[in-house]
């Protein structure tokens, strides 16, 4: 035991993350603890980094690499069975583990620089019909040009958005950044905290808001008719050719908007966007046209790849979580275990995007199965 503690001791200062969550309680009967609770995020991490999708992978995988588990800490008792895993990371409270994933995520970047896209999605198979219970839906802060997931907020449905996104840019450090939004976050709560954050934002303009909808709608038409000879703006325009598809994108910024404030008192508000965009596929042409208004005083130029930026979670985070982590096949549903399973996901996530090579995820995934020092190093930054 003696060799094994020294080798503790030389690792542990390594495991950078663990650090960040000494704040989160262990709700268990601390005189009963088996297997302290840095062991079991330790466990749970270092297992969806070499593969594991579901809490019996993760158990099997503790059986297996026992001797490397020990590298970095005592684990004593050995590692839970699955069923014990899974009734662990059920009471963990997911607010404060998504807290301390902040925080974590702050000490490896800083504050976040460009655009972060706030999207959710929903973890498809956590819920159970035959008992009512709904999937857990998951709203989460993305860093787009780092391709960092920054923090998540667990919801009960896509429709609660509207109440967690304020709680997500409550724990979050934005100044200076540029907060991208859908449809459903175009509130003026969430404006109204983008702005006292000293951030800004680009939020998309549906039917939710819609008075400020119609008049922007109309406004845009009229001029648009007239050449926009009564208003200023600036234009980009840009084509792009992929799989037979030909794309062209037309951005028109709408810079004279106190009449649209004078009505609407919205928090911030400096321009109206207007995109139009035209696809040609064969001998199809698809045609729409998209409103978004923006805090930021900027020209087409540089507002139109700002509002492309916001798609990055859709294909950096969502689509990664379903092709490489498999997340719509996940089947947890006991209480809090399908949102903290998501969160060490988000951890599993990061941890690949910063570490060094130009291999993509699933590359990286398979090599942490297979090589025990490439998986140790992930988490040894």
């Amino acid at each position: 035991m003696e060799g094994t503690a020294a080798t503790c001791t030389a690792f542990s200062e390594t495991v950078v993350f663990l650090s960040h969550f000494k704040e989160l309680k262990d709700p268990r009967q601390q005189a009963k603890v088996d297997y302290p609770l840095d062991e079991i995020l330790l466990l749970c991490l270092l297992a969806v980094l070499a593969g594991a999708e579901t809490v019996t992978d993760i158990a099997l995988f503790g059986q297996k690499k026992l001797d490397l588990l020990r590298r970095f800490r005592p684990f004593a008792k050995g590692t839970p069975a699955h069923d014990h895993l899974g009734d662990i990371l059920a009471v963990l409270d997911p607010e404060q583990f998504q807290r301390c994933f902040v925080a974590w995520v702050a000490a490896l970047t800083g504050t976040p620089e460009g655009v972060i896209a706030i999207d959710g999605k929903t973890a498809r198979r956590s819920g159970r019909k035959s008992k009512g219970q709904a999937p857990i839906h998951m709203v989460s802060a993305f860093a787009a040009r780092q391709r960092l997931v920054l923090g998540q907020v667990k919801v009960a449905e896509k429709s609660n958005e509207i109440v967690a996104i304020p709680k997500l840019l409550e724990m979050l450090a934005i100044e200076g950044a540029i907060i991208t939004i859908d449809a459903m976050g175009c509130q003026r709560e969430i404006a109204h905290k983008v702005v006292e954050k000293k951030a800004d934002y680009v939020l998309a303009l549906k039917g939710n808001q819609g008075s400020l909808r119609e008049d922007v709608e109309l406004f845009v038409a009229e001029q648009k008719a007239a050449g926009f000879k009564d208003t200023r703006i600036s234009r980009d325009q840009t084509v792009d050719g992929d799989h037979g598809r030909i794309e062209t994108r037309t951005t028109t910024v709408i810079h004279d908007i106190a009449w649209l404030q004078e009505r609407h008192r919205w928090p911030g508000l400096n321009a109206v966007i207007v995109v139009e965009s035209e696809r040609e596929i064969a001998d199809k042409i698809e045609r729409e046209t998209r409103f978004y208004i923006t805090s930021l005083a900027l020209l087409a130029s540089l507002l139109a790849p700002i509002v492309r930026s916001h798609w990055a979670i859709e294909n950096g985070l969502h689509w990664v979580l379903d092709m490489v982590f498999r997340d719509d096949e996940c089947r947890l549903r006991t209480d809090h275990a399908p949102a903290n399973f998501c969160t060490i996901k988000h951890m599993a996530q990061n941890l690949f995007r910063i570490a060094p090579g130009r291999a993509s995820l699933r590359l990286k995934r398979k090599t942490a199965g297979w090589d025990d020092d490439f998986l140790a190093s992930l988490i040894s930054h």
